[in-house]
């Protein structure tokens, strides 16, 4: 029954994430906002809804160590699977822009997670938590990616024709409200399904948090990189992983502790150092070895290195 409650839960989240963006980016065409804007803030959305979903609907249960293990076990996951299977069907070029701003900030973002989540080391607190504080600077800090993300995008022309589709409204509204309920619903099933498997397993929810979990919510990151590999496209992928990497750490997190400060109790700094490690790990890919290409064996080497960590998380 639990694992019908996971693969349903699932589904109805991505059913109802893909939904909610259609609906949401034809509104939002049809009042003229851009396509640029659309893609850097409710795409954007859609692909992290998901992490959202999961992790809010997991803190506000109790099962933190799912919530916070769902966003670093996603971003090692991004760094490492998705890079690395990208790479492998075709080597990555990494802009100039990517590697000295994007890449870097990725890399801050995840320590100020460790730091966020080290009240014991830093502050000498009883246990680690991330606080209420904890999640409104994470969004402080979204804020602030928001922001620099638009002014990127300021003086940037749209090219091609938008691939968004206008729909009547009450077509859109539908998306929209199907969409939210398959958010919530699909949200509450698969937090029940991922609890009770871990009880069944005599496994952690943190490791189930850090590795079924997480890597079912980046199935749209990995589909849509895959995707833009297979098509000559797959420099996307490292604007994707990127992207939503700040989007789980800042917002999701952010969004999740806000609402209830969650205690960390399966969440070693090892996962943590796991998480920092791979973004470092993208950057020296990028800058070393061939200038600015993350290439097939380097790529390899990615998905290697997610396998050990995997296999360490589940012998260990």
């Amino acid at each position: 029954m639990d694992i019908v409650l996971l693969i349903g839960g699932l589904l109805l989240i991505l059913v109802g994430a893909n939904a909610l963006t259609d609906g949401a980016a034809s509104v939002a065409k049809r009042f003229n906002i851009s396509s640029l804007v659309i893609g850097l803030t409710i795409v954007a959305f859609g692909t992290s809804a998901p992490e959202l979903t999961v992790s809010v609907v997991s803190a506000l249960k109790g099962s933190s160590d799912i919530a916070i293990g769902n966003v670093v076990g996603s971003n090692i996951f991004n760094a490492l699977m998705i890079v690395g299977c990208t790479a492998a069907i075709v080597p990555i070029s990494v802009t100039k822009g990517t590697l000295s701003k994007e890449i870097p900030l990725c890399v801050l973002a995840s320590i100020v997670l460790f730091i966020c989540a080290n009240d014991v080391l830093i502050n000498g607190a009883s246990h680690n938590s991330i606080s209420s504080s904890d999640g409104m600077l994470l969004l402080c800090f979204f804020a602030i990616f928001l922001g620099y993300t638009f002014a990127i995008a300021h003086n940037r022309e749209e090219n091609g024709e938008s691939t968004i589709k206008i729909m009547p409204i009450w077509k859109a509204s539908l998306f929209i409200i199907g969409g939210l309920a398959g958010l919530i619903y699909g949200g509450q099933f698969f937090v029940d399904g991922a609890s009770g498997i871990a009880r069944g397993l005599g496994v952690s929810e943190s490791i189930i948090g850090l590795t079924l979990v997480a890597g079912g919510t980046s199935l749209p990151e990995l589909a849509t990189s895959v995707v833009a590999a297979l098509k000559k496209n797959p420099e996307m992928a490292i604007g994707n992983v990127i992207g939503s990497n700040l989007f789980n750490i800042f917002f999701v997190l952010g969004c999740s502790a806000t609402i209830t400060p969650m205690n960390i109790q399966g969440i070693t700094n090892l996962d943590l150092g796991v998480m920092i490690g791979s973004c470092v790990l993208l950057y020296i890919f990028g800058l070393f070895f061939k200038k600015r290409t993350i290439t097939r064996p380097e790529g390899i080497l990615l998905i290697a290195c997610y396998i050990a960590y995997i296999t360490y998380l589940i012998v260990g």
